[in-house]
């Protein structure tokens, strides 16, 4: 089976094609960014609109890359919540349009179940169950994984996720956009010992997390002082350093709460390089293992979204001639489909 994949979430428009015997045949994202870091974040009405101009064209080059013509396609699969609507229509519009002109079946996936699965695409994937760590975005969630679509949210964030709190802090520091990136490199130059900051929720028992307090210590140290580019690179280090170390601890409680030993980190705060060696060594010592997407795959993109379209597909669902588009939505409420890989 040979499935089409598109995903146009929110500022990145990605499509992908998978085919079930040869595994991702092509995929190609292009980015916004350049269209969204004059506002220091993600214009909705700006992110259609672009959609709209990018996405046919790249549907056409990605099936010539994949060598796949519309007679070689049995599915088409497109990202149809969360997200934001106005970006997510585009996707699901053509999706559900090329479906019905090519006579194959569409089905509409969840953003956040193919960023769950997008380590499945590499060549030593995970074996259910894990524990998921989601931080794509506007969504920082823990998620005990039973099996495909079997899945119980240990914890999410009551307010900012971490990477709207990465991108808000560069904002403050006149860093650019996106935020992890930049708060990143600020952070190479500066020093770890100068400042600590606050891990939100992790002197109280749970899995939830907040990172509206620490924006808004972040802000409050940067109105005390002269911001030289020495003090913006210990306040960046030390900013990144407690993100990341609040989700390291919380990351340890889910373990070990389930008892699971492989845990899974993907979205795009996953590309962090800091996150991965402290969460390396984290579960060295628990006998635990932890499994990233590549750093391509981390971030918003199509290939996910079409492995999830060929698992959901294959087994028999489909969506009807509705386009229908969903601006929140629990992964709790997925069908379940197991049978592992």
């Amino acid at each position: 089976m040979r499935v089409l994949g598109i995903e146009t979430s929110c500022d990145d428009t990605g499509v992908a094609v998978y085919d079930g015997g040869r595994g991702l045949l092509a995929h190609r994202l292009y980015s916004q960014i350049t269209v969204h870091e004059q506002y220091g974040g993600v214009v909705p009405e700006l992110a259609a609109r672009d959609h709209i101009r990018k996405l046919l064209p790249l549907v056409r080059e990605v099936m010539q890359e994949a060598r796949t013509e519309r007679g070689d396609v049995d599915g088409i699969a497109y990202t149809a919540g969360p997200g934001l609507v106005g970006a997510l229509l585009v996707g699901a519009s053509l999706g559900r349009s090329l479906a019905w002109s090519w006579e194959v079946p569409a089905l509409g996936v969840h953003h956040m179940e193919g960023h769950l699965l997008a380590p499945m695409l590499e060549p030593a994937p995970p074996e259910f169950p894990f524990v998921a760590l989601l931080v794509s975005g506007g969504h920082t969630l823990l998620v005990d994984v039973e099996d495909l679509g079997r899945y119980r949210i240990l914890g999410e964030s009551r307010d900012d996720a971490v990477g709207e709190a990465f991108d808000k802090t560069a904002k403050l520091l006149g860093l650019g956009y996106p935020g992890g990136p930049a708060i990143a490199a600020a952070a190479e130059e500066g020093d770890a010992q100068r400042f600590r900051f606050p891990r939100p929720m992790t002197n109280r028992p749970g899995l939830d997390f907040s990172f509206s307090g620490l924006k808004t210590f972040t802000r409050n140290t940067v109105l005390e002082r002269t911001l030289d580019p020495q003090t913006l690179a210990d306040i960046a280090c030390a900013f990144q350093d407690a993100a990341v170390d609040t989700l390291v601890i919380k990351c340890r409680r889910a373990l070990q709460q389930t008892g699971r030993g492989r845990l899974v980190v993907a979205g795009g705060v996953g590309a962090n390089q800091l996150l991965r060696q402290r969460l390396r060594d984290m579960v060295a010592p628990m006998g635990a293992h932890v499994f990233y997407p590549r750093p391509e795959l981390c971030t918003d993109n199509a290939a996910m979204i079409a492995y999830v379209g060929f698992r959901r597909l294959r087994a028999g669902e489909c969506d009807s001639l509705q386009v229908k588009v969903q601006a929140k939505w629990s992964l709790a409420t997925l069908k379940p489909l197991g049978g592992g890989r």
